[in-house]
């Protein structure tokens, strides 16, 4: 028997089932956070984890959805290296630079109309598809270095850049944009009428793609499963390890400190709630020490369920897009079910049309967000499937 016959299913086949599968998961959760967002009463107005007005219901809501990006940003990275298995590097170089810029584009037209519903752009958001493009053309400099110094400039940044917290510079002035985009989040005045706000700064984010890129070496074909299976989950244990020790000393890792609240339960809340804007090295080690350990669960399951997920987690940008169109379209069609007139609604005021003193109760946001998701299935299904019988590599960008 070759070598290749003894290799799981999932092995042999050109993606890897269990990395679509939490893909696929952290999509569908995704969509609960966005739900929330436009869905909830007032959703767009509050911070679910401001630790003075918030519930445990409506905290631990918005922060399970923390898992998400870091994850999806960390599997793109894993991608990466498992697509460069099927190409020399000077070609993974060029597809990864193209396939960055292509998604830097969509982050400032398709996906920026999607999340604003404004066709003048007054306001542009640099999230998460944004970091992604931006990883990814960093990514394609960084390939011809050996694959330990590329992990070494991974840990280094995930472990470091908390210690440029304390770094600004004069506001307005070319090095404080320039600090905005890399490390620190905030707005960027472009012109009197438009305005970039950078809610993903993306040092961090690169540094989350790089040991992404580098986890894939766990996947190469002549690794052994158990072994793979083993290492992810020392990986997750000690990520979290990490996390409650460094945690617990409350002296770097985290810009905002935990403390001492009302009652125990709000204590710990406090010790979990963590930076995301950029995500500090507390809240990578907490999200994707999970992931790992999930990745080193789903290796080699294979069941009706994770088949659901991986429909999602195929198609992942298409996913992002459509369903955060779809879940804006429903806060819209609330906004005229409540009884608000279509020349009240300003899709220029920065906040997507959404109105105060509207949305529905956290319960039946979880009700919509499970709408919007089976809604979703047959799409991505669908797609995937178009996607799949397609040979072009034009496909391989959307």
């Amino acid at each position: 028997m070759t070598a290749t016959a003894t290799l799981p299913l999932n092995r042999i086949a050109s993606r890897i089932q269990s990395i679509d599968v939490l893909r696929g998961i952290v999509m569908v959760i995704m969509a609960l956070d966005h739900t929330r967002d436009f869905i909830h009463y007032n959703g767009f107005f509050y911070n679910a984890t401001d630790l003075n007005t918030t519930t445990p219901a409506l905290f631990l809501t918005r922060w399970v959805t923390h898992f998400c990006a870091p994850t999806f940003v960390f599997l793109a990275g894993t991608s990466a290296y498992l697509m460069g298995r099927k190409m020399t590097k000077p070609q993974l170089g060029v597809f990864l630079m193209t396939r960055g810029l292509w998604l830097i584009f969509l982050e400032l037209t398709v996906v920026g109309f999607v999340f604003w519903f404004d066709l003048t752009y007054s306001l542009i958001a640099l999230e998460v598809i944004w970091a992604t493009g931006v990883g990814m053309v960093v990514l394609a400099a960084l390939l011809f270095l050996p694959q330990r110094l590329i992990l070494a400039i991974g840990l280094l940044i995930l472990a470091g850049h908390n210690a440029l917290d304390g770094v600004s510079f004069e506001k307005g002035t070319a090095m404080d944009i320039f600090w905005s985009i890399l490390h620190r989040p905030g707005p960027i005045l472009i012109t009197p009428t438009r305005i970039v706000i950078v809610m993903y700064p993306v040092l961090p984010w690169i540094g989350i793609m790089i040991l992404g890129y580098c986890l894939g070496e766990l996947f190469s074909r002549d690794f052994d499963a158990a072994k793979r299976r083993r290492m992810l989950k020392w990986i997750g244990i000690s990520a979290m390890a990490g996390f409650v020790l460094i945690r617990a000393l409350n002296v770097y890792g985290d810009p905002a400190p935990w403390s001492v609240q009302k009652t125990p339960l709000f204590t710990f809340l406090s010790f979990i709630n963590l930076i995301k804007y950029p995500p500090s090295l507390l809240f990578t080690l907490v999200t994707l020490g999970p992931a790992m350990l999930l990745l080193s669960w789903l290796d080699g399951q294979r069941s009706n369920w994770t088949q659901f997920f991986i429909v999602y987690g195929r198609v992942p940008l298409f996913y992002f897009v459509v369903h955060f169109f779809l879940v804006h379209l429903l806060s819209i069609l609330l906004l005229l079910a409540d009884g608000v007139s279509w020349a009240q609604i300003n899709f220029q005021n920065r906040t997507g049309g959404v109105m105060p003193n509207h949305g529905l109760s956290l319960g039946m946001v979880y009700g919509v967000w499970v709408l919007v998701v089976l809604i979703m299935y047959p799409l991505c299904k669908g797609y995937g499937r178009i996607k799949n019988q397609s040979r072009s590599q034009i496909w391989s960008y959307l």
